[in-house]
């Protein structure tokens, strides 16, 4: 649909509260969301300019718009999902996870029986869970069995037969770990007090159940029973031991759902941390695939209404990194500053945080298990889709990467038949370059680069990627050209926050075919060398081996130069300031060697307070 053909209908769009429908030619749902303003929502798609293919590839697509007005934005929210949920739309963000969950069942019989199953089945029976860990579950139900008597047979324990004396008890009632309801030694309500003690330790809620025990172990000892007080006094301590075990943070905390968001471009990864009563009772990570340009907020609103549905979540607090739009009635939202709570986010961030780096090393070890025929596959697609002259067997790629206006680096990796080659990789302490200027930077260490593998008569790259916009690739190709490399090797831009190839003097961008093994691959270029540099950085910061600007400047030590980015944050701010300014913080003698020297620097002086 055009934006001349939107134009027409767009006067006939409501302007309430609601859910929009994309079709595309096939009459297939693509897309589904939600609005506070119909019309001003849907008109966004057709009046803005893009900033990813991913949104362009949809208005393309749409053919047919649907409307259903609600009466509120909490009404749309849960539309919103639920409409995701049924039919997946595939530009719809989608949470990756298939998997079938355990539940604990309690069934709907005379003395219920309590076990493990993951199909959840209209029965009225009562399902517990889901859990995320079939070993908890396990570990669970061995608590339950050692501390409560529940029955684990499958008689028929209807009033009849029991009435009738069908049954006789078998060795559990002997092991104690059975009260007997077969030949009627066991009340209904006796065992409906046991159900009760097992959905207690679900929740975390132990203190009931130790409270209860501590009372038998008294009766017991009252009437001189010291081995079954004995026995109650190591049910007692299991419990307590498990509980030690599972309290994370505070006894008293109230129930909450805690949520953290991590970010690797199309990829968020959602950690969720149900609480109960101070304990970890759920832990689950999962990854969310987006596919427009949805905010770290509206990716963390989807997941958290998903994962809340999912493992029927009551908790009326949530716990969050970033306040988000979620408009269900009653809950409240918490982002903690400190104290109890803030150690379970920073818990739910490590999580997350783990379980990316686990995902990113486990794609590493699929690529590099693919058969040499497998990846030159995917070399000879990069080939085509950029129309180069030779097979990119061997590949690198730079980015600059600095601190808050400080400390500029450089970082690169190499890429031999589609696979690191760490041993190529290559750190860059900037030499040449006062302040932060990338495109002088890119300069320097790409001519440092190939001037290197000149002089050693090394090969080549047969492809350059530049992390950075059009003026970082013509820096690059300034050293390039100099050097006499042109046309030696193909040498492209990589946009910032986009996968958006550029050439040297195009003014049209390439965009790889979405979801193609060659834009998969350009990715984990990107992200490698991304990560490279950061962890370089941070070495350099952590080890204190930077010396900033300011060092370098006459009278100007570290101590001096830590108290000046303290008070302003960077150099840059710094260059800013009068000499008067200066004075204030560090003495008129500092103050005039500074301005003297950000003067020599920008070739230009700068106006100062009385005095200049």
């Amino acid at each position: 649909m055009t934006s001349e053909q939107f134009s027409q209908i767009a006067h006939t769009i409501p302007v309430d509260p609601g859910i929009y429908k994309y079709f595309d030619e096939q009459d297939e749902l693509v897309y589904v969301g939600k609005a506070k303003n119909l019309r001003k929502r849907v008109s966004s798609y057709f009046t803005k300019t893009f900033t990813t293919y991913k949104t362009y590839e949809l208005v393309q697509r749409i053919r047919r718009i649907e409307f259903t007005i609600v009466n509120s934005e909490q009404d749309a929210f849960l539309l919103e999902n639920s409409l995701i949920k049924q039919f997946q739309p595939k530009f719809n963000i989608n949470l990756k996870d298939d998997k079938s969950y355990p539940y604990i069942v309690i069934k709907n019989e005379p003395f219920p029986r309590v076990f493990l199953t993951r199909r959840k089945i209209n029965d009225g029976s009562e399902y517990l869970g889901p859990f995320t860990s079939v070993g908890r579950v396990r570990e669970l139900l061995d608590l339950v069995k050692s501390n409560i008597q529940l029955r684990t047979c499958q008689l028929n324990l209807s009033e009849a037969p029991i009435r009738k004396g069908k049954y006789k008890v078998c060795l559990e009632y002997h092991l104690g770990n059975c009260k007997g309801p077969c030949e009627g030694l066991q009340t209904p309500e006796d065992y409906q007090q046991g159900l009760i003690q097992l959905k207690n330790i679900l929740k975390g809620n132990l203190g009931p159940l130790i409270q209860e025990f501590k009372k038998e172990m008294r009766e017991f000892a009252g009437k001189m029973d010291f081995e079954k007080a004995e026995m109650i006094r190591k049910k007692i301590t299991h419990l307590e031991n498990y509980e030690s075990r599972s309290v994370i943070v505070s006894r008293h905390l109230s129930h909450a759902d805690v949520f953290s968001i991590a970010r690797d471009g199309d990829l968020a990864y959602i950690n969720y941390l149900m609480v109960e009563t101070g304990t970890i009772v759920q832990t689950h990570t999962t990854q969310v695939e987006t596919h427009l340009e949805e905010s770290n907020e509206e990716v963390l609103a989807f997941a958290v209404a998903r994962l809340r549905e999912t493992f029927n979540s009551m908790s009326r607090e949530l716990i969050l990194p970033f306040p988000i739009d979620y408009p269900e009635d009653g809950i409240t939202q918490t982002i903690p500053r400190g104290g109890d709570k803030k150690k379970l986010l920073e818990l739910s961030e490590k999580n997350v945080g783990y379980f990316r780096e686990e995902l990113r090393k486990k794609k590493i070890l699929q690529l590099e298990g693919k058969t040499p025929d497998e990846r030159r596959k995917v070399l000879e697609q990069l080939m085509e889709d950029l129309q180069l002259s030779e097979l990119p067997v061997h590949i690198e790629c730079f980015d600059n990467s600095n601190f808050q206006g400080s400390y500029p680096v450089s970082a690169m990796v190499c890429f031999r038949d589609g696979i690191e080659s760490k041993k190529d990789y290559r750190h860059f302490n900037v030499k040449t370059v006062q302040g932060i200027n990338d495109f002088a930077t890119m300069k320097e260490v790409v001519h440092r680069r190939y001037k290197r593998l000149m002089d050693e008569q090394k090969s080549l790259p047969q492809l350059v990627i530049i992390d950075g916009g059009k003026g970082q690739l013509s820096a690059a190709m300034e050293s390039v050209t100099q050097l006499g490399l042109a046309g030696m090797m193909t040498v492209v831009g990589l946009a910032k926050n986009e996968e958006e190839l550029f050439f040297p003097g195009d003014t049209e961008s390439i965009k790889l075919p979405y979801n193609s093994d060659s834009l998969h691959l350009v990715r984990r270029i990107r992200d490698e060398v991304h990560r490279f540099g950061i962890t370089f950085h941070r070495q350099k910061r952590s080890k204190g081996t930077f010396t900033n600007e300011l060092e370098r400047i006459e009278g100007i030590g570290r101590q001096t130069a830590d108290l000046l980015l303290k008070q302003f944050r960077s150099v840059s701010k710094i260059r800013q300031l009068t000499e008067e300014e200066l004075t204030a913080v560090v003495g008129p003698a500092k103050a005039r060697n500074i301005r003297a020297h950000f003067e020599e620097t920008s070739g230009k002086p700068k106006e100062t307070g009385e005095g200049r």
